[in-house]
């Protein structure tokens, strides 16, 4: 499953814990790796731009985490992280965004609401990651995302989105990452294939005992690659290309090097970036 080498990569690269035994801690520590990200965000961005980008917007945010680093790395940079729940977004300040400096404080905004009205003010790069837009399950639903966040941007902005796949993304199972002092596990509890569509949990098992069951819960549509580029072009976005992570032949797992594909060979998981022009 796609999220397996997300989830290994991280730990490679995580201080030793556990430092909590709170679910968002744990997500944190288990999923993301925003700094990997980023590299591959400016050049995209270059590439088709000439410019380093300045703003960003993540979609979906949670935590809030890629924002907060994304202001950190740099003092010119500014972000703005949008989520509808709010108990979340409460979590975020206090563990992402407080600690941070007061000039990185002053540029980044959390926002609570709908990612398809919150469209101003226009950034350079938008983001949805961790294949969060799969929440919607109509095309005319993921379109209208598609059309809101082509809004969200400045004139040649990028927006970028991730996506899972492989023969393991459609088998009921579970996959167990081991980390400091827990256990992450990512599981399919079942697949529809007529409808494209999966309940997914995330689990948390402590290695001196207890845990987190269904700490997350995600229904998704696992929309393919066809039709995400066929959403974006309808949606108005141009120049779009699709990245493919490469893999280290010793492990088996993602090496973190997304490169420009037009053809792929298929595999138990995959990770993939689009990356679209407005």
């Amino acid at each position: 499953m796609a999220t397996r080498t997300t989830a290994r990569r991280a730990r490679a690269r995580k201080p030793r814990g556990p430092k909590s035994r709170d679910r968002h801690w744990l997500y944190q520590e288990s999923v993301q790796s925003p700094e990997v990200h980023f590299g591959f965000f400016e050049r995209a961005y270059r590439e088709r731009t000439g410019r380093r980008p300045l703003s960003l917007k993540e979609d979906f945010c949670g935590t809030a985490l890629l924002a907060a680093r994304w202001v950190e790395g740099r003092r010119d940079r500014t972000a703005i992280g949008v989520d509808l729940d709010a108990p979340t977004l409460r979590w975020a300040h206090k563990h992402n965004i407080a600690p941070l400096s007061e000039h990185a404080r002053a540029r980044i905004t959390l926002r609570r609401g709908n990612v398809m009205h919150v469209v101003k003010p226009k950034v350079d790069i938008v983001v949805a990651l961790n294949f969060s837009y799969n929440i919607f399950h109509s095309r005319a639903a993921l379109r209208a995302y598609f059309e809101a966040a082509r809004r969200s941007l400045t004139p040649g902005g990028v927006f970028i989105v991730d996506m899972f796949g492989g023969w393991d993304s459609q088998r009921p199972m579970t996959e167990r990452t081991r980390h400091r002092g827990f256990t992450y596990l990512w599981e399919l509890h079942h697949y529809d294939p007529v409808a494209n569509f999966g309940q997914f949990y995330i689990h948390f098992k402590f290695r001196d005992g207890g845990g987190i069951r269904r700490a997350f819960s995600y229904a998704w549509r696992t929309w393919s690659i066809p039709e995400v580029r066929e959403i974006l072009l309808e949606a108005g976005f141009k120049d779009l290309d699709l990245y493919w992570e490469g893999f280290d032949t010793r492990t088996g797992l993602g090496n973190s090097v997304f490169r420009k594909v037009t053809r792929a060979k298929n595999s138990p998981g995959w990770i993939a970036f689009f990356v679209a022009s407005a």
